[in-house]
């Protein structure tokens, strides 16, 4: 339990509320600002993404600074995909290029666990990435928050 202020919206999740929650986390993302992201899990959030295992909020914030120095032009999509009670599982896509000019797609999926007061609690990430041209990319709005009328996943066929 956590003695901070609650982060709507909050479980028990309706579809409507998931869908909100799983927006307001792909727009921290893209934001990538890792110690703002990083106020959205509880202290002592633990995930699973790939080989590293952060847990808390520190661990998470240097865990994002690393990724977003190295993954750079980074933007998000995500998708909700299941719900109940305070999980959440959803699709993403991201595309990101390296220093070197090399554009990626990454695809995958989270399984969200939250507490009471709607932060979340664990994090378990599985991820695939893959090369693409940079003629391939579909995610072109500009840095920041994907704006609400760019296609989601099932809309550009990821």
């Amino acid at each position: 339990m956590t003695a901070e202020a609650p982060r709507p919206p909050l479980p028990p999740f309706s579809e409507a509320t998931a869908r909100e929650k799983v927006r307001l986390a792909e727009d921290g993302w893209n934001g990538r600002n890792p110690e703002k992201v990083a106020l959205a899990y509880t202290p002592d959030s633990k995930w699973r993404n790939r080989a590293e295992f952060p847990q808390g909020r520190k661990e998470i914030a240097e865990f994002l600074t690393r990724k977003w120095n190295k993954e750079l032009d980074y933007r998000l999509i995500k998708e909700l995909w299941a719900y109940t009670g305070n999980r959440i599982a959803v699709r993403y896509a991201y595309e990101y290029h390296d220093d070197s000019g090399n554009w990626f797609r990454a695809y995958g999926n989270e399984n969200w666990e939250f507490d009471e007061n709607g932060l979340m609690a664990n994090r378990h990430a599985s991820i695939n990435e893959a090369p693409i041209a940079e003629a391939d990319r579909k995610f072109h709005w500009p840095l920041g928050r994907r704006p609400d009328d760019h296609p989601g996943l099932s809309d550009l066929g990821l």
